[in-house]
């Protein structure tokens, strides 16, 4: 785990929805983490400068308020971790097409990690398909790198003659989502069963930073697409269940957690 990746994961389980924190708390989370203060104030003073976080003062003491931008970053992360639901998929593609100017390459490139952050993949050049991606968080990632001249976004049956699953392997990086299931499923394994709330706090934090990962690559099949032995939603079921335990041995070091 790296300081400023680790902050990112802070921020995204013990702070959000709120999106400001104490530069004192951040450190106490991390030296639990392992990561000595003037680590922790390097990250967070590289974080800023490249406008990932914003600096406040209230009083004396100094805060760090995520930027507009990590903070949808950190929604869309909850919103695939943390709220899973059980609505079954209605069998329509999302589908953006785009044709981007040379001179925007830098925003496309951008544009391209976040879709896949949503959950989308591509099985052709300027072609991004997902089968359960939020159609609003694309519709506002377009508008903040101001592509909609130049984007379509549509939702429709898929009517080829080849088999969905033909489309799920060019479209997604699978092999490289098992492997990062299994290495979360390895790390879950081996979790101990009655920690103290420190040792519940280092725990939970490190397997919200491995379940992060698994995002990049899973784009959130629904079982009628996933491949045979494909498990990442039972995977991601375990981690709700782990998580939950590990809030709550935790509780008393998580804000706004209730102390029984």
């Amino acid at each position: 785990m790296r300081a400023r990746s680790t902050l990112f994961t802070l921020y995204t389980e013990l702070v959000y929805p709120d999106d400001t924190v104490w530069i004192g708390q951040l450190v106490r989370w991390m030296e639990m983490l392992g990561f000595s203060e003037p680590a922790v104030r390097a990250a967070v003073s590289r974080s800023a400068a490249r406008g990932w976080v914003i600096p406040e003062r209230k009083g004396r003491r100094a805060y760090y308020r995520l930027s507009p931008r990590v903070y949808w970053q950190v929604r869309q992360v909850r919103r695939r971790l943390c709220e899973m639901n059980d609505v079954p998929w209605d069998r329509l593609w999302r589908i953006l097409v785009y044709a981007v100017p040379e001179g925007l390459r830098s925003q496309r490139d951008k544009f391209r990690n976040e879709l896949v952050l949503l959950g989308y993949g591509t099985p052709a050049p300027g072609v991004w398909v997902s089968p359960t991606a939020d159609l609003e968080a694309t519709r506002e990632l377009v508008r903040y790198y101001e592509l909609e001249p130049y984007v379509e976004l549509f939702r429709a049956e898929r009517a080829g003659s080849q088999p969905e699953d033909q489309l799920v392997a060019r479209a997604f990086h699978l092999e490289e989502a098992q492997r990062s299931y299994a290495a979360l499923e390895a790390q879950m394994d081996a979790l101990p069963q009655e920690p103290d709330a420190e040792r519940a706090f280092v725990e939970l934090v490190r397997l919200v930073h491995e379940a992060r990962k698994v995002l990049f690559f899973d784009p959130g099949l629904p079982p009628e697409l996933a491949p045979a032995g494909f498990n990442g939603s039972g995977v991601l079921e375990r981690f709700a269940r782990e998580r939950a335990r590990l809030r709550k041995a935790a509780r008393r070091l998580i804000p706004g957690e209730a102390v029984a």
